[in-house]
């Protein structure tokens, strides 16, 4: 087993607090334990818990955490791709296809405004995961699990797609049979545009596997990307995250470039308002480990990595995140309501993007 880089060790720990991992390879494969949402899996939670396992992959060059990766992509599918009880994959999935149906959100409650259904920036997420997994594994049937579940929820999400300008709805029925809300989120064509891009590239250097749902999402991009603006730290964070794939270096996009300038200047509004000096008990964690996420992986200005070191230390100081050296609980937040396996995952992002960045895996 090699051992957890010292600069690694607030990472690895977040990540044990989640997933209880073993350190030494055993003879029975590792099945991840519940972490949060229903029957224990979460698909935002899972996704970046994914991402960081292959960071630490690269990081120790221990195979056993990329088998920890995978080992928790077939949890996610076994549970978040079938119904609610478990007896049958959700509609148009198959045991061969077993993403042509989506998957779950992995929200607690069946129904209700915070009921379960399919979110399709979630969706996306665990796309970028399975490619991040092929590229990792050099296994391009993870990629292809990426671009099955792209070719099941695209239609279902985007609509008027002949027009010059098609439309997203946000969230979708379990079994995609009808929107549960109808408005289009902030960055959902982004994601889509930058994620299918991300598929079809892995899928071989002359694939237009995902060209036409690629074309609706570049349609959507075009039209808003120069009037983005945001007050919210996870959006912002995610804006970055997102854009810093297609925003330097000599085949920049204006779209990326321009969102990430727009991101910043909003980001700097934040900081002069004295948004990450208010009370700790009245802010979330894990939004702000977003930003973090962001700014780490698009700014390289030394005051945005001042920052985000700033806000994890914060947040290590009020022992919500543990650390080697402590542990959790001490401040009564929204933490203490369910949140803590997402706070935690993206904790350990913001402290080392890793794998979330475009040249990590290469």
């Amino acid at each position: 087993m090699a051992p957890i880089p010292p600069r690694m060790a607030n990472f690895a720990a977040a990540m044990s607090h989640v997933y209880k991992f073993p350190t030494e390879a055993t003879k029975e494969p590792w099945t991840p334990p519940p972490a949060e949402g229903h029957r224990g899996r979460y698909l935002w939670t899972d996704a970046f818990g994914v991402v960081n396992f292959l960071t630490l992959f690269k990081e120790t060059q221990d195979e056993l955490y990329l088998t920890h990766a995978i080992c928790l992509v077939t949890a996610v599918h076994d549970i978040l791709g079938r119904t609610r009880s478990g007896s049958a994959h959700l509609p148009g999935a198959s045991d061969a296809h077993p993403l042509a149906g989506g998957l779950r959100i992995g929200k607690d409650d069946e129904f209700g405004p915070d009921g379960d259904g399919q979110y399709h920036h979630y969706l996306t997420l665990w796309m970028f995961a399975l490619n991040r997994v092929s590229l990792a594994s050099k296994d391009k049937k993870y990629n292809d699990l990426g671009i099955e579940l792209a070719k099941a929820i695209h239609p279902r999400f985007v609509y008027d797609r002949n027009s010059g300008r098609p439309r997203m709805v946000w969230k979708m029925a379990m079994d995609l049979s009808k929107p549960l809300v109808h408005s289009e989120g902030n960055l959902d064509p982004i994601d889509g545009y930058v994620t299918f891009r991300l598929l079809q590239s892995t899928n071989g250097p002359d694939s237009t596997i995902l060209q036409d749902e690629i074309a609706d999402y570049e349609k959507i991009v075009q039209t808003k990307w120069e009037h983005y603006s945001s007050s919210d730290p996870l959006d912002l964070g995610m804006t970055l995250w997102t854009s810093h794939w297609h925003a330097a270096g000599k085949d920049a996009e204006a779209w990326a470039s321009g969102l990430c300038e727009r991101a910043e200047r909003d980001l700097k509004s934040l900081v002069k308002r004295g948004y990450f000096e208010r009370n700790i008990e009245r802010r979330l964690a894990f939004r702000e480990f977003g930003t973090c996420l962001g700014m780490r992986a698009a700014l390289e200005a030394a005051e945005w990595a001042s920052l985000s070191t700033k806000i994890c230390e914060a947040w290590e100081s009020s022992r919500i995140v543990p650390t080697p050296q402590g542990s959790s609980g001490a401040v009564k937040t929204a933490v203490d309501h369910g949140l803590l396996p997402i706070t935690l995952v993206m904790y350990a992002a913001a402290l080392h993007p890793g794998a979330f960045q475009a040249e990590f895996l290469s």
